[in-house]
């Protein structure tokens, strides 16, 4: 049974086309300071009668254009999100964040493996508006203790 606010609208806000600044630490966890900036485009969309959203993304980085995918999926029961991303460079869906939003945020969480050491991985979406947002991509090494904030993407709508 569908409910209106259990959380399965939460990425509303993303339906639609976007162009996207991105910022990217160009080393991670090392220390670094210097940051790469590209854009890309994304366009986001419904799937699953509303329990999933999917978007598509190119990313317009100096190397050559990335193509990407954000799969998110609802689960009704524990009213949480579980972000999925792929990209053509690897073929493969990487270890989903999980997590849900709150006073007009969201904040996702994983544990993943990153250059060999395991590590907390965390997504968070903030600004939203009707026609920008923010999302941006930390790694920490201590068990969350302290971020280190790698990747954010400024949304404006198209």
């Amino acid at each position: 049974m569908q409910t209106k606010n259990d959380g399965r609208n939460d990425f509303d806000f993303l339906l639609g086309t976007w162009k996207v600044h991105h910022r990217r630490l160009v080393e991670r966890l090392k220390g670094s300071t210097d940051w790469e900036e590209f854009d890309g485009d994304t366009v986001d969309r419904k799937t699953l009668n509303g329990l999933g959203n999917l978007d598509e993304n190119v990313i317009h980085r100096k190397a050559g254009p990335v193509h990407a995918i954000s799969l998110r999926l609802f689960d009704p029961e524990s009213k949480e999100w579980s972000i999925y991303w792929s990209t053509d460079l690897t073929g493969t869906l990487d270890v989903p964040m999980i997590g849900s939003f709150k006073d007009g945020g969201g904040e996702f969480y994983s544990q993943e493996v990153f250059e060999g050491r395991h590590i907390y991985s965390r997504f968070i979406w903030s600004k939203i508006t009707e026609k920008s947002a923010q999302w941006e991509q930390a790694f920490s090494e201590d068990g969350g203790k302290t971020w280190e904030t790698n990747w954010i993407m400024e949304f404006e709508r198209a």
